[in-house]
């Protein structure tokens, strides 16, 4: 690009003699924070400063700054380089001036790295300056991050010599870094020890953010991709610092040598965590100044976290303080040569490098250590575990006879307890033989009062009505007898006389009232008859004489045949709420099941009948329902006093009972028990003292069931 103008140029000139020379206190610089002044305004702009440091830092910024100088030519030959030895720097161009004429060379920082006329990992600016001439130029520089100038002028020898230089090093970084990864990995995936996939993965991360700072990774990685050049030293910093915290952690075994250190590690992590969070947010300078802060405060951290283990004499940590001093001492020196506290030249440009090196191979060596450390201790565990090994056999051997004396002796002891175990377990059965008999005495007892009771209704009232029925009979049989008196008439004189009496007779004995009453009395007769009919009947489905065997039964008329022989106990002192809805029959043992209604109902009669009720009537409510089409559920609920949780937990149990003495031995509820479990049913008691109890039972409808049990064995 050429402009037909002439400008004046300000600023001491560089008189160029030959190698190389700094020209940083040459240069005149003006920062435009606006970043929207043209060439022709900066020019003409007043506020240029001239710099005083060799190689000027003006921080992080994203402002546009101008330099110009003026350099001369001294030497006899006429291309001379200008270096940007600045990597981060990717945004500039340079505006020569001759004359009236105005020539510029940019380089975006968007272009692809084969733009570049000069293939090398910084901005290299090719100068045609005739012997004995000079030049003025201006410098056009667009930060994005911290913008440091150090622009070097070489010769063409000087240059080439400079580059060859700094590939070998780098190369040999590179390399070393390469090694380190491949053996450690290698290590790795031979032992699945952590640490070293944290350290493989940290020296990995360290040597990609070095040389991406370096250019190199611009240069022969990705020269096709500029926005992930711009990016690439936050998130491969932000990496080496997070895996370099996981390494310590693992490595110095945190958790048990210095829990609190875990804290000042997960402090660091989410710093280092922060900076791609903040590059991928936009705020790309406060990703860099992230960055800063995230190395300081690590720095520091594992500084004091590898000094108090070294302090308690941690062999892996003194080591690990070692690489970390050297690599430290390598950022240190770069920093004290990026502010111009130390000179730039090929020692302090390659700090970094060196320090990383020596890092990562000494933490390596440490690595290597660790296992020396853990191959020491395993054997000598080994050794102290043959040690306890004999003298444990020496202890067992000796013991043997001693334990040999005791167990016969104990076996001894063991077979006479067994005895009387044997004898206590006869008794014991004896005992609960003698129980189950009283139980079954007392429920036979109960049985025989209520058929008895049932029965003799019926009977009475059959009896009760034969002496009318045979008075009637015999007042009828007299009135047809007094028809048979006719035959014997002569006359009808007579027989007019005998009707009369005939009549006179039925009038006496009203044989209208007789054939009422006739009927009346046959009609209660044949009650009383059918009564005892369906109290037998009730009482046969009661007993089940097939108990032994499962069969389908109708478990509403079990319920309906235990109500009729508790009948006479409930009387009129309790009301008798049915719901029997419409349910199948069920494969079951009938006469257990009629037996777990008789237990259960017998319990709440007795409970209703000792409590007084002043505020409602006693009363059992005993409902049947389909739960589901495979099951069916039972409900058998009073309003008697309740029971208390610890009287609840109990009730199952064999020979608990809350009856005095003499009106029960404890066994009924746990009969029931024992009967739905064989039925593979469930029995669930809902109870509140004052508000009475519920017994609800499940049964299934159709399903094999193991044999029956002799519960009077239990």
């Amino acid at each position: 690009m050429f402009i037909s103008k002439g400008y004046a140029v300000f600023g001491d000139t560089v008189n160029f003699t030959g190698g190389n020379i700094i020209i940083g206190k040459y240069l005149e610089i003006f920062e435009d924070k606006s970043g929207k002044m043209t060439f022709n305004q900066v020019v003409k702009e007043k506020d240029f400063r001239q710099s005083t440091d060799n190689t000027p830092n003006m921080g992080l910024s994203q402002s546009i700054f101008w330099i110009r100088f003026t350099l001369a030519n001294k030497t006899s030959n006429s291309d001379l380089y200008l270096e940007l030895a600045h990597p981060m720097i990717r945004d500039c161009e340079l505006l020569e001036l001759n004359g009236k004429k105005t020539q510029s060379i940019r380089y975006h920082e968007y272009d692809n790295f084969n733009v570049r006329k000069v293939k090398h990992q910084n901005l290299i600016f090719r100068l045609e300056i005739e012997p004995d001439h000079q030049k003025c130029y201006y410098l056009r520089v667009k930060g994005s991050n911290q913008v440091i100038l150090p622009m070097i002028l070489r010769n063409q020898e000087n240059f080439l010599e400079s580059s060859q230089l700094s590939e070998t090093i780098n190369g040999i970084f590179t390399g070393i870094i390469i090694v380190m990864v491949l053996y450690n990995l290698f290590i790795y995936f031979s032992t699945s020890d952590k640490s070293y996939l944290f350290y493989v993965l940290y020296v990995l991360s360290v040597g990609l953010a070095q040389t991406a700072l370096s250019g190199y990774a611009f240069k022969y990685i990705w020269p096709n991709s500029p926005q992930f050049n711009a990016v690439a030293t936050v998130w491969f910093s932000g990496f080496a610092g997070i895996f370099a915290m996981l390494f310590v952690k693992n490595f110095l075994q945190l958790r048990e040598k210095w829990p609190f250190g875990i804290i000042i590690i997960n402090v660091i992590i989410a710093l280092y965590s922060s900076t791609g969070l903040l590059n991928l947010a936009g705020f790309e300078l406060l990703s860099y100044r992230a960055v800063d802060i995230a190395g300081v405060v690590g720095a520091v951290g594992l500084f004091i976290v590898g000094f108090k283990l070294s302090k308690e004499n941690y062999r892996p940590a003194k080591l690990f303080l070692t690489a970390w001093t050297l690599f430290l001492l390598g950022l240190f020196l770069l920093v004290l040569r990026n502010i111009n506290i130390l000179p730039y030249n090929a020692l302090t440009t390659y700090t970094m490098q060196l320090g990383s090196i020596m890092e990562v191979v000494l933490l390596s060596i440490a690595l290597a250590d660790k296992i020396n450390i853990f191959k020491r201790e395993r054997e000598e565990s080994q050794a102290q575990a043959l040690r306890v090994s004999m003298e444990n056999e020496k202890i067992i051997l000796e013991q043997n006879a001693f334990l040999e004396k005791s167990v016969n002796e104990r076996t001894a002891e063991l077979q006479f307890a067994n005895r009387e175990l044997n004898t206590a377990l006869t008794q014991l059965k004896d005992t609960q033989t003698q129980l189950i008999d009283s139980e079954k005495m007392a429920s036979l007892g109960q049985l025989t009062a209520g058929i008895a009771h049932e029965i003799n209704n019926p009977i009475n009232f059959v009896s009760s009505n034969i002496r009318p029925l045979r008075r009637d009979i015999d007042d009828v049989l007299e009135i047809l007898d007094s028809y048979d008196d006719i035959r014997q008439v002569d006359s009808i004189e007579s027989l007019q006389n005998k009707i009369n009496e005939i009549e006179q007779l039925k009038e006496e004995l009203d044989l209208d009232y007789i054939k009422t009453e006739l009927g009346t009395l046959l009609k209660g007769m044949e009650d009383g008859a059918s009564r005892t009919v369906e109290i037998v009947k009730g009482l046969k489905i009661f007993s089940r004489v097939d108990e032994a065997d499962l069969n389908l039964a109708n478990i509403n008329e079990g319920i309906e045949s235990t109500l009729i022989i508790l009948n006479y106990q409930m009387g009129n002192s309790i009301e008798l709420v049915k719901d029997l809805g419409n349910i199948p029959s069920i494969e079951c043992y009938a006469g257990k099941i009629n037996q777990v209604f008789m237990n259960i109902l017998t319990n709440s009669i007795y409970a209703l009948l000792k409590e007084k009720h002043e505020n409602s009537k006693p009363t059992i409510w005993v409902k049947s329902w389909l739960m589901d089409p495979e099951h069916i559920a039972i409900s058998l609920r009073d309003n008697g006093p309740g029971m208390k949780p610890e009287v609840r937990a109990k009730i199952f149990e064999p020979f608990f009972t809350t009856k005095q003495v003499g009106d029960g031995t404890g066994l009924g509820l746990s009969i029931v028990f024992k009967i739905i479990e064989v039925h593979q049913g469930n029995i669930q008691v809902n109870t509140e003292v004052g508000k009475g109890t519920e017994f609800l039972i499940t049964l299934p409808v159709k399903r094999k069931m193991r044999p029956i049990q002799e519960f009077n064995e239990q």
